[in-house]
């Protein structure tokens, strides 16, 4: 058994390549190997938000507070709120961040595979953020 102690895992500032606006990551688990499984909190400011990215094996968010916003390539842009639980396939490009006006925490799960958890890809631009310009 292992227990990590809340507050033994400093939060980082989410990187500019990957986020726009202020977001803060903080760690929460990284399951040892065999198994795969990473978790971590983001919070993530008023129009903050993740870059376009994907999952090789999907991705899982559960909303714990403020209000946010989601979107899937191609799909409508959807309002979330929290006790939502978000489900991104593997392999669908997607972002997600706070509202315009609301800041938006969630936990995040995903699985490694081959040591990879996250694809990155173009930044989310303001006219598919649909609102207030992050800073």
């Amino acid at each position: 058994m292992e227990i990590k102690r809340n507050g033994s895992q400093p939060p980082s500032e989410g990187p500019a390549d990957w986020f726009t606006g202020n977001v803060s990551v903080e760690p929460l688990f990284r399951s040892p190997e065999p198994a795969r499984a990473i978790g971590v909190s983001v919070t993530f400011q008023p129009a903050a938000r993740t870059a376009w990215h994907t999952h090789p094996l999907g991705q899982t968010l559960i909303v714990t507070a403020g209000a946010g916003r989601v979107q899937v390539w191609g799909g409508p842009l959807e309002e979330i709120r929290p006790g939502d639980v978000v489900w991104f396939a593997p392999g669908e490009k997607h972002w997600h961040g706070a509202a315009p006006s609301t800041a938006m925490t969630h936990i995040a799960i995903q699985e490694m595979l081959n040591g990879k958890a996250v694809e990155w890809l173009e930044h989310v631009s303001d006219e598919q953020y649909g609102g207030a310009r992050a800073k």
